[in-house]
């Protein structure tokens, strides 16, 4: 991933924000060509390894490959509209941008088609998905016949870690008063979610 300098990221905040992934797009070079598959995924500390799954019935996960997969997230992304800058009414020399966090995840691709393995996957995904809920949905709360035929229309994934690129292009090469204004101006759109990533990435010399 090509990372210009503002947007790098140290090592321990990298590996902090691909251990509360989400969600992302799996991707496999095959002799099909490049497949690619939106999954919900968990990071497994202990194997270094995101795990997911996918149907049964989606060939991405019998198509060999010989090399590495890539998993990618970008769960924080705006427009950013060059209306927002101060110095658009000083100068005018500003264009749109987009502002993102993203991983882009390499590794090794294991495929696990073995029911026990799949239930304890999809248990721990669900809950890390429904915790803090008041009422908490788990997998026991259907019938086992019911799980039991869903689990087998699904095959399991896991991607053992190899290498990570992340990049948080969050506005921080930005003057102040621009910063101010993305701020603004996200919040006028209803994006808190990414003000706030804004301003948690804000430069100190620039608050």
């Amino acid at each position: 991933m090509y990372i210009p300098r503002h947007f790098v990221v140290d090592d321990p905040v990298a590996q902090e924000f691909l251990e509360n992934l989400k969600s992302g797009h799996l991707v496999t070079s095959t002799a099909q060509g490049i497949l690619s598959t939106m999954i919900p995924v968990a990071f497994d500390k202990a194997s270094r390894s995101i795990i997911g799954h996918v149907a049964r019935a989606n060939s991405q996960w019998s198509e060999k490959t010989n090399q590495e997969a890539l998993f990618i997230s970008a769960p924080v992304d705006s427009y950013i509209s060059p209306s927002w800058y101060a110095s658009k009414q000083e100068h005018g020399k500003v264009v749109p941008t987009w502002d993102y966090m993203l991983a882009h995840v390499y590794g090794d691709l294991i495929i696990h088609d073995d029911v026990d393995w799949l239930r304890k996957a999809v248990s721990d995904l669900t809950d890390s998905f429904e915790i803090g809920r008041s009422k908490p949905w788990r997998l026991d709360d259907a019938p086992d016949d019911y799980i039991d035929g869903q689990l087998r229309a699904i095959v399991g994934i896991e991607l053992k870690v190899t290498r990570l690129d992340v990049s948080f292009k969050m506005s921080q090469n930005k003057t102040k008063a621009d910063l101010d204004g993305v701020l603004n101006g996200l919040r006028s759109e209803n994006r808190e979610d990414v003000a706030i990533k804004v301003e948690e990435l804000r430069p100190e010399d620039k608050k």
